[in-house]
């Protein structure tokens, strides 16, 4: 079967859990909705477009491989925003627009925002139904977005291209290891005539987290329930689906 394969590493990372109050937390790994996210923005699905969000959910199942969790950082963030009031019948498509209000209907906000700073994982795609978009197709988009792309938040740019690869694999663990290793020929390949090489090697899967569509290849030491399915886009209403965890030895 056919898996669509591809990294994700950036000084910061932020994967949102459900936001109560002023406290953002952020999980370890990419949350369903983020990548669906991610596909959009590189296909250049409209945030309003509800059918194109929804197809690109339903057609995948989706497996991360954590390589790297990084470690905590934790902002204390204060912004200035206008109330619903000032809001009602203007355009806030941009922050520009929202901030467009008199002075005295800004107010201040504030709240602590959770990042994973120097993490890295794999994500495979599984095509799951006739209709999906073909995962060549969501290859290229990857190689060349639309929108700018992001891991979590606007202030979260990749720090390295998503080498998208399309790998025929018996498992989502097999098409991970199959990637590893066509990355380590590129890294390898791209050495200069001094032999120096310019890419850092990907470190080993620590984790493997899988939804219950994926042919994962690895049995689950755990399965819980996480609120990250997309239901609507413009609403921000999520839905729960089961997340397996498959806790994998480092290799020596």
């Amino acid at each position: 079967m056919a898996f669509l394969v591809f990294q994700l590493q950036a000084p910061l990372a932020a994967w949102g859990e459900p936001a109560v109050g002023e406290a953002r937390g952020t999980a370890a790994t990419p949350s369903h909705s983020a990548i669906v996210g991610l596909l959009g923005a590189a296909l250049g699905v409209d945030r309003t477009d509800e059918a194109g969000h929804a197809a690109l959910r339903d057609g995948y199942g989706v497996a991360v491989a954590l390589l790297r969790s990084g470690s905590l950082l934790r902002d204390y963030h204060t912004a200035q925003v206008p109330g619903r009031a000032a809001l009602k019948g203007r355009p806030q498509f941009t922050r520009r627009q929202e901030m467009a209000v008199p002075k005295q209907d800004l107010n201040t906000i504030l709240s602590t925002r959770d990042y994973r700073q120097n993490a890295a994982c794999l994500v495979a795609l599984q095509a799951m139904v006739p209709t999906a978009m073909p995962l060549e197709a969501l290859a290229s988009a990857l190689r060349a977005p639309r929108f700018v792309l992001y891991l979590g938040r606007r202030a979260c740019p990749p720090a390295a291209p998503l080498w998208p690869q399309v790998v025929e694999a018996a498992s989502a663990h097999a098409a991970f290891n199959q990637y590893a290793q066509r990355f380590e020929a590129a890294r390898q390949a791209a050495a200069d005539p001094k032999g120096r090489i310019p890419l850092e090697p990907l470190d080993g899967i620590e984790r493997l987290v899988f939804d219950e569509r994926v042919q994962a290849g690895v049995a689950a030491d755990l399965s819980t329930r996480r609120k990250d399915r997309l239901i609507r886009r413009a609403g921000w209403q999520f839905g729960d689906r089961t997340e397996h965890v498959a806790l994998l030895p480092r290799e020596a």
